[in-house]
């Protein structure tokens, strides 16, 4: 039979382990959105593809991969 001290020591224990995991999460999710902000300012700084000129739009359609 478990006494009251071992009972409210788990119970501090798990409580403890609890706001650990809340502190990770609430890391990992700040952590995620930097990553995603610098993702999409990567993304913003490409260049925007010139479109083909004078090419006949045949071109760029098919690829070869027997060769």
């Amino acid at each position: 039979m478990m006494d009251i001290s071992s009972i409210a020591g788990a119970a501090t224990a798990m409580k403890t382990q609890q706001a650990g995991a809340d502190a990770a999460v609430t890391v990992l999710r700040k952590t995620l959105d930097v990553q995603a902000a610098g993702a999409l300012s990567l993304l913003q700084a490409l260049p925007q593809p010139v479109p083909a000129q004078n090419l006949p739009a045949h071109l760029g359609q098919n690829l070869n991969v027997v060769a």
